[in-house]
């Protein structure tokens, strides 16, 4: 059985407004979801976010749980479809970006993943 059929099935029997195939939920319902089973998991390597405040500097540390969200997820569908070898113009319609330039930070992201793993032939 196809991983997808299984997620449908769960809702098979449901009926949501406008003839949704999935419940609708806020994004800040979403990400506050995400965190607690994300925490719930043990997902907590610390994680440094700096950033500056005109010419301070400001270092601060995270647990992974407390950053994650569903942008998160969105990236890195994006970037395993593109090293997958989906072509980009079918992600760009899957993800709804609209134009090249939106899609060149993740197929760059990609190309470079792909040169690393190349290096294991230098070996």
């Amino acid at each position: 059985m196809r991983y997808s059929d299984a997620i449908l099935g769960i809702y098979v029997d449901e009926a949501f407004e406008d003839d949704r195939v999935f419940p609708k939920m806020l994004n800040q319902v979403m990400n506050r979801h995400i965190k607690e089973i994300c925490r719930l998991c043990s997902i907590n390597s610390p994680v440094r976010v700096t950033y500056y405040k005109g010419a301070k500097r400001i270092d601060e540390v995270y647990e992974k749980w407390q950053l994650i969200t569903t942008h998160c997820g969105r990236r890195t569908f994006i970037c395993n479809a593109l090293m997958l070898g989906v072509a980009p113009n079918i992600v760009m319609k899957w993800t709804g970006h609209s134009d090249y330039n939106a899609m060149k930070p993740y197929i760059d992201v990609t190309d470079t993943a792909k040169a690393e793993a190349m290096k294991v032939f230098d070996r």
